[in-house]
C-alpha cells in the first residue's frame, strides 16, 4: 500500500468512525445508525450502477434494523462480511472532540470501528469490482450486545437467497498490539449463560437457629461447591463458572429466609454447557435440601461458542501470512456464533494496543488500526 492510499483510507475510515461514534444507539432501536449506513451504501450502489449496470449492487434490509449490500459478480457463491451496529448504555468519559451526542449511550465496544471498516470495504469493492472472484454480501446487524441480532438474520433466509457459503467478521481487541490480526482454528470465544439461584429458607432468631432453615448457609456452600466442581471440569475442557452478586438476609441476628445469587457460566462446547448446567442445578438442589431449604434455578440460553471452521480458517490463514494464531480461546462471548451455526465462519480479532477494556466509559482507539483491518478484509474477499 502506498503512503497516499494509506492516507486516503485513514481519512475515510476516520470520518466514518467519528460520525458513527457521535450517534450511538442500543439494541434494535438504531434509526440514526441505520440511516447513516444506508446512505453510505446507497452512494456506493449508485456509483456501481452507473459503472456496471443495474443489478451489480443492491442495498436492502432483510429484517428489523438490519442493512445489507450485495455485490453481484454473477458467481455461484458469495462471501459474507459482518459488522455489528449497536452501542452500549454507557455514559462516555473519553473527552474526545467527537464524543457521543446521545446521553447515556456510547460506542464503548468498538462497533463504530467495525462499521467503518465494512463501509470502507464497500468503497473498495466498488473500485475493484471486476477483480472479485466471488459475490460479496455485507451485513450490518443490530443487537449484538443484547439479544443476539445475528440469530434473526440467519433465520431471515438471506444467506440462502444470496448463496453465502462463508462468513467473516472482526472484533477490536485492546490486549493485542495495535493493528495485529489474530485468531485461531476451532474455539475462539466462549458460550455464555447467565445463572440465577434463589434459595428459600425459614427465618428465625439465631438463638433458635434449629427452628429455621438457613438459606445463606445453603447459598455459600453452593458457591464453594460450584467452584470446586468447575475446577475439576476445567481439567477436561476449559470452562468457567463464577458468581458476582449475592444478596441475603435482613438482620445480623436473624437466619436468612432468602438468598439470591447471580453468576455466569462460560464454556466452549454444547456438551460441556449441557453437562455443567445440569450438574450445577443438582448441586444447588442438594445444598438447599441439606439446609432444609428449596431453590429456584434459572439459566439463560445465552450465545453459543464462537468456533472457527477449521477448513475455512486454514484457507483464510493461507492468504493472511501476518495473522497471529492465539494459543488459547478467550472467555468473552459474541453473537457471531449464530452465523457459524448456520454456515462456515471465521472470526478475527484486531488489536488496538491500548489495554482499555471493552465496555469501559473511556474506551477509545487510534483509527490507524482500522486501515490494517480493512486490508485484511480486502484479502478475504479475494479468496476464490
Amino acid at each position: 500500500m502506498t503512503a497516499k492510499t494509506h492516507a486516503n483510507e485513514l481519512e475515510m475510515l476516520t470520518r466514518f468512525r467519528r460520525d458513527l461514534h457521535q450517534i450511538p444507539e442500543v439494541d434494535f432501536d438504531i434509526p440514526e445508525t441505520v440511516a447513516y449506513v444506508t446512505a453510505e451504501l446507497e452512494r456506493v450502489r449508485d456509483t456501481m450502477v452507473a459503472k456496471h449496470g443495474e443489478g451489480s449492487c443492491e442495498v436492502f434490509s432483510p429484517c428489523k434494523s438490519t442493512v445489507c449490500a450485495f455485490f453481484n459478480r454473477g458467481a455461484e457463491y458469495t462471501t459474507g462480511i459482518r459488522s455489528d451496529m449497536d452501542a452500549l448504555p454507557v455514559t462516555e468519559k473519553t473527552g474526545v472532540s467527537f464524543t457521543s451526542h446521545h446521553e447515556g449511550m456510547m460506542h464503548a465496544c468498538g462497533h463504530d470501528g467495525h462499521m467503518s471498516m465494512v463501509l470502507g470495504l464497500a468503497n473498495h469493492l466498488a473500485e475493484t469490482f471486476d477483480e472479485l472472484p466471488r459475490n460479496v454480501l455485507l451485513v450490518f446487524q443490530p443487537a449484538e450486545e443484547t439479544t443476539g441480532g445475528a440469530d434473526i438474520i440467519c433465520k431471515s433466509g438471506v444467506f440462502e437467497r444470496y448463496r453465502v457459503d462463508r462468513m467473516f467478521g472482526y472484533h477490536l481487541w485492546p490486549d493485542l498490539p495495535a493493528g495485529c490480526i489474530a485468531s485461531r482454528p476451532g474455539a475462539l470465544l466462549a458460550a455464555t449463560s447467565e445463572a440465577t439461584f434463589t434459595f428459600h429458607g425459614k427465618a428465625t432468631h439465631i438463638a433458635k437457629a434449629s427452628d429455621g432453615a438457613d438459606s445463606l448457609e445453603a447459598g455459600m456452600r453452593f458457591v464453594l461447591g460450584a467452584y470446586d466442581y468447575m475446577t475439576e471440569r476445567a481439567k477436561e475442557e476449559r470452562c468457567l463458572f463464577k458468581c458476582g452478586f449475592m444478596q441475603s438476609g435482613q438482620a445480623r441476628n436473624v437466619i436468612s429466609s432468602r438468598t439470591y445469587i447471580e453468576g455466569s457460566l462460560r464454556t466452549y462446547s454444547d456438551e460441556m454447557t449441557v453437562r455443567a448446567k445440569a450438574d450445577l442445578a443438582k448441586l444447588a438442589q442438594d445444598m438447599a435440601a441439606n439446609a432444609g431449604c428449596t431453590v429456584d434455578v434459572d439459566f439463560t440460553e445465552g450465545y453459543p461458542p464462537v468456533v472457527n471452521n477449521p477448513e475455512l480458517f486454514e484457507l483464510a490463514a493461507s492468504h493472511l501470512p501476518d495473522m497471529t494464531e492465539l494459543p488459547e480461546p478467550l472467555l468473552i462471548a459474541e453473537d457471531f456464533a449464530f452465523y457459524q451455526r448456520h454456515l462456515p465462519g471465521v472470526f478475527l480479532l484486531l488489536g488496538t494496543g491500548t489495554g482499555i477494556p471493552l465496555h469501559a466509559d473511556t474506551f477509545n482507539f487510534d483509527e490507524n488500526v482500522l486501515v490494517s483491518g480493512l486490508e485484511t478484509y480486502k484479502k478475504l474477499v479475494r479468496i476464490p
